[in-house]
């Protein structure tokens, strides 16, 4: 296992410094000038262009851009924003909130998902698979930021179960975003859950254990279910990384302070610096949540070796 999880670390590296080149390309290379409305309705004049480019080396060629960056990046500095602030600190004060939110979606997705995809497996062809085929596929083609706004609308101001914005980032005020944000997640773990739990308990193992007397509970939670969660963490672990960047859409609905309102900012505001380092942090945190889950394999279904 060791060597495994040595091997999988080595070989992010060139995963991270390719991820890296690209967003640097797409983002430095797009046009656009990083200097307008930065003096008011007047263009700035070319003394202060030139200091500005100078100072964030826009008047190098775009390799070179690169490779000071990256030797930056190598020494763990994400670098200054056009503004003067280092983009770590931008992103240590806002990533705890996007974590909070991701993980009450990942909860939620996990939770309702799976237990929903438990019943309709279980019960395939009757009322209760039919209310979550119909439930999810109609979950799937509404847009979340229309989810969203019925969401708060419903939830927030008519009901008043849940507030309007995040406010402070407290785990209470984050509920309902983290919900909408889980939503079209939940609804594809609910339906894989479903199929492959049909497909496995159809199985001869599974036919095997109840000739010999073993329970249906047991037979389905311990067999056949454990069986079907491989594909679903896959999954699961895969959202993780959307989440976190995905909550661009959620974040700007309810007014959440996180990475995702973060990096649509920077974006408006032509901030190449934050959207480069906003989105590489991400970029890692996939890679890691995906190691994670290829080590839980071993543990759902110890046919799986990782040596």
């Amino acid at each position: 296992m060791g060597k495994y999880i040595v091997r999988r670390l080595l070989q992010m590296i060139p995963v991270v410094l390719g991820a890296t080149f690209l967003i640097f390309a797409m983002v430095f290379l797009l046009p656009g000038d990083p200097t307008a409305g930065r003096c008011g309705d007047r263009p700035c004049s070319p003394e202060y262009v030139a200091a500005f480019k100078a100072e964030y080396n826009l008047d190098k060629p775009f390799l070179v851009q690169y490779a000071l960056y990256l030797g930056k990046l190598l020494q763990g500095d994400l670098g200054t924003n056009y503004y003067g602030n280092t983009v770590a600190h931008e992103l240590a004060i806002r990533y705890p909130t996007t974590l909070k939110l991701a993980l009450i979606a990942l909860a939620f997705e996990a939770i309702v998902g799976i237990a929903a995809g438990v019943v309709a497996g279980i019960r395939k062809g009757k009322f209760a698979d039919n209310l979550v085929t119909i439930s999810t596929l109609v979950v799937i083609s509404i847009p979340v930021f229309v989810i969203g706004s019925l969401a708060q609308m419903i939830f927030g101001l008519k009901l008043g179960w849940f507030p309007v914005t995040s406010g402070d980032g407290t785990w209470a005020q984050l509920i309902l975003p983290g919900l909408v944000l889980g939503s079209l997640s939940v609804a594809y773990v609910a339906r894989l859950t479903r199929t492959n739990l049909v497909e496995n308990l159809r199985a001869d193992y599974v036919r095997t254990a109840k000739a010999k007397g073993l329970s249906a509970g047991r037979a389905v939670g311990v067999h056949a279910l454990r069986n079907s969660l491989v594909s679903v963490i896959t999954y699961i672990g895969a959202s993780f990384g959307s989440l976190m960047g995905g909550a661009i859409v959620t974040e700007r609905i309810f007014n959440v302070n996180g990475i995702g309102n973060f990096i649509w900012r920077s974006i408006n505001q032509r901030d190449g610096v934050s959207v480069v380092g906003a989105v590489i942090c991400l970029v890692i945190v996939y890679l890691v949540v995906n190691l994670i889950v290829d080590i839980l394999y071993g543990v759902l279904d110890p046919r799986i070796s990782h040596d």
